[in-house]
């Protein structure tokens, strides 16, 4: 690898873990937050999970007047199309693809493996989900939109072309737009992924029901085959 790996905080749920989920946070936080949401889940015991809640890179954001916070890639207008910085969320794709990399050494296949994130960590987790090269168990993204769109289809791997994809949004949330999600759902289904869809009376936060709900999605898909 040509880089260090990210640091993160790493939580697993029972001894000789056999699945990992990889949790992106949000703009300006870190992965501290996001590791205590793992108890409301709601998890089966059964399910041995490697949770890997790894902290962004800290670098300069145009949108917050040049502030240096942590971040997966710079936000330079506050606008859909405009809005993310497409060489950094590639290379925050990389780094994820590294932390990726990393738990196959350790004996975790990429079908085990579940990428999720919420807000800037969402649209990693979506990016560099459906383009990942092996196929992977499941993505989630909360409070998130789908980065280059018009090029998902195009872009995706054949081995995650129908990945299933788990999405919440605030239906108040005035940071990323409900309508901006309506559409990234809306492109998702339309290239033939399966997306379970949920919405809250929320703003741009979680709330607890959203998040058993994410359990029950992880659940699902890393039931034991």
């Amino acid at each position: 690898m040509s880089e260090a790996l990210l640091p993160a905080i790493e939580i697993e749920t029972a001894d000789n873990p056999d699945a990992v989920v990889i949790w992106m946070h949000g703009l300006g936080d870190d992965g501290r937050g996001w590791s205590e949401v793992v108890p409301m889940l709601g998890l089966p015991a059964s399910l041995r999970i490697r949770f890997l809640f790894p902290h962004a890179p800290v670098m300069p954001v145009t949108i917050n007047n040049g502030m240096r916070m942590r971040a997966w890639y710079d936000i330079r207008q506050a606008n859909l199309n405009e809005r993310a910085d497409i060489e950094g969320v590639r290379h925050s794709q990389s780094l994820v693809n590294a932390l990726q990399e990393r738990e196959i050494a350790r004996g975790i296949v990429p079908s085990r493996t579940v990428l999720a994130g919420f807000s800037q960590g969402g649209a990693i987790a979506l990016y560099a989900g459906i383009r990942y090269g092996a196929r992977l168990a499941g993505i989630v993204g909360l409070s998130t939109y789908l980065v280059a769109a018009d090029r998902a289809v195009e872009e995706a791997s054949a081995a995650n072309r129908d990945v299933p994809i788990f999405l919440a949004h605030g239906t108040h949330d005035p940071v990323i737009q409900y309508a901006w999600a309506g559409h990234s759902r809306d492109v998702l289904r339309a290239g033939g992924w399966p997306v379970e869809w949920h919405t809250y009376a929320m703003e741009h936060s979680a709330v607890p029901e959203e998040l058993a709900a994410a359990g029950r999605f992880l659940a699902s898909v890393l039931a034991p085959r």
